[in-house]
């Protein structure tokens, strides 16, 4: 498996290829959606990304559909 660097992160998968600025929107997509976020049921953060729109958080267990890549819109 290929290294990756602090600069590529997450699209260090990716080679040259697909350019720079392809890569830097992923990396802003991909950390986001990564990340645990505040549940909207009882406010702690403890919910995390199951697949495409399915979230689940620990804390209350609740299973739930939101957006796509992040719960709270991004404008």
């Amino acid at each position: 498996m290929a290294t990756k660097t602090k600069k590529i992160r997450h699209a260090g998968r990716f080679g040259a290829g697909y350019g720079t600025n392809v890569r830097k929107k992923l990396n802003i997509i991909e950390s986001l959606q990564r990340k645990k976020q505040v549940c909207p049921h009882c406010k702690k953060q403890g919910v995390k990304r199951e697949s495409s729109g399915i979230w689940y958080c620990k804390k209350c267990d609740k299973r739930f559909t939101g957006h796509a890549y992040y719960l709270e819109k991004q404008a």
